[in-house]
């Protein structure tokens, strides 16, 4: 297909995919002639996954490219994992987090294999140390029982990469799951606290009114 029919299929802007193009994101079309290229399918699918990035991910142009660079390379897929969590994760310094919140993190992780620098890690102590700063205490096993969702999710994540064939694929199920996973999980969420909490606290049934 042309630049023009890749636009339409794609719902996205010549202008727009011919700075990807510039950028590095999208691999340049197969040339027939001078000043004339034609793309396939793969653009397609290579066009919603920067969408993705970008516009649900929330990545830089930079950092999308880093993650788009990733999934073209032959990286062991740990990696992978690495560099898209570390494109859509912010990472504080470590010597500003309370310690205690830190020592909160290791023990409702215990037993889970990552880094002292895991992004995850330490933001999560940011987190902890914030709910107490405003006087919200763990009273019920709050905090272990997220981090008991998280791996489910990461499992879930995990299941989903075995079952694909490739490593193009597999990395690609990598960054989906580190991005768009995130994104899921926050709005089922929201989802669910409805759910719960209507069943917990119904509504009392208004009266008739006068």
């Amino acid at each position: 297909m042309k630049m023009a029919e890749l636009a339409r299929r794609s719902g996205i802007p010549v202008a727009t995919i011919k700075f990807y193009l510039r950028e590095g994101l999208l691999p340049s079309g197969e040339h027939r002639a001078p000043n004339q290229a034609v793309y396939s399918d793969e653009h397609l699918r290579r066009l919603s996954m920067i969408r993705a990035l970008l516009e649900v991910g929330g990545l830089s142009v930079a950092a999308a490219k880093n993650v788009l660079q990733a999934i073209d390379s032959d990286l062991p897929l740990a990696q992978t994992f690495e560099v898209a969590q570390r494109a859509v994760s912010e990472k504080p310094d470590a010597s500003t987090l309370n310690p205690e919140a830190l020592a909160v993190v290791d023990d409702i992780t215990a037993g889970w294999h990552m880094y002292p620098d895991n992004p995850g890690r330490l933001v999560a102590a940011r987190t902890i140390d914030t709910f107490w700063s405003i006087g919200q205490e763990d009273t019920h096993g709050w905090f272990v029982r997220y981090a008991q969702a998280a791996m489910l999710a990461a499992e879930a994540d995990l299941d989903e990469l075995e079952a694909r064939e490739g490593r193009g694929a597999q990395a690609e199920t990598v960054v989906v799951g580190t991005l768009l996973g995130d994104a899921l999980f926050a709005a089922l969420h929201r989802a669910a606290q409805e759910h719960v909490s209507s069943l917990r606290f119904p509504a009392e049934p208004k009266g008739p009114t006068a």
